[in-house]
């Protein structure tokens, strides 16, 4: 008989398993990159996440599959997709996709950026919005995007209930140009009590590199990533 404390450890170690094949896969894929970057908070960082280059087939396929098994193994409740434009939008088409064949089908909408003046008009295309709206987006960094996506739902007479990201940055927010003691993650989840699934977090790259051993350019990066985290990072 399996103990509820024993599969609860069986979950995280299945889970620490998806991070580190995301993050391998993001790395290897050149999604995922080593540097001087300046993020839009202003802050050299060392590493850069770009979903937008998963750009081709094989990639936004094998992406969609580490999110959909990301949501369904945290148990979040949702009845359907929503992405927002214009990164989301491929998201939730693909995810929704890789839901269904999982056993998981769900409605999925998206928005336009400009709203549509012929047709059906308006900014909303899809399925309509109702129930636990599930936003699918590559990462956090102001929560803005986010706001934008939840009164949008609200809007429509629907909830929305959970965010999944790609990638969960763990670091400080900006508020006024000023560093607050909070991330975007976990504004979302404490002030606008919503659920927030992320396939991996900067712990797991640190881990990644950490894991390179004797590799003197991991060594290095791992090095720089976590400097950088010891200066922007914040506690879950």
């Amino acid at each position: 008989m399996v103990t509820d404390s024993a599969q609860t450890v069986e979950q995280g170690a299945s889970q620490t398993r998806l991070a580190q094949d995301f993050v391998r896969f993001a790395v290897d894929s050149g999604v995922l990159r080593f540097g001087e970057f300046k993020t839009k908070a202003g802050r050299m960082s060392p590493y850069f996440f770009n979903a937008g280059l998963f750009d081709d087939g094989a990639k936004l396929g094998r992406l969609a599959q580490f999110y959909a098994q990301a949501l369904l193994a945290s148990g979040v409740e949702f009845d359907m997709v929503f992405g927002p434009a214009y990164k989301g939008i491929p998201l939730a088409a693909t995810v929704a996709v890789e839901l269904a064949r999982l056993g998981k089908n769900v409605p999925f909408a998206y928005n336009r950026k400009e709203a549509k003046d012929h047709g059906e008009g308006g900014t909303l295309v899809g399925a309509p919005l109702q129930g636990k709206v599930l936003i699918i987006d590559d990462v956090m960094s102001a929560g803005t995007a986010a706001r934008e996506s939840i009164a949008l739902i609200r809007d429509a007479g629907a909830t929305p209930h959970a965010i999944a990201i790609a990638l969960d940055r763990q670091e400080k927010a900006t508020e006024n140009g000023q560093d607050v003691d909070h991330s975007a993650v976990q504004y979302v989840r404490r002030e606008l009590g919503m659920q927030v699934c992320a396939i991996a977090k900067l712990a797991d790259l640190l881990q990644y590199l950490s894991a390179g051993g004797g590799d003197t350019q991991m060594r290095e990066h791992h090095e720089r990533v976590l400097a950088y985290r010891q200066r922007y990072g914040v506690n879950d």
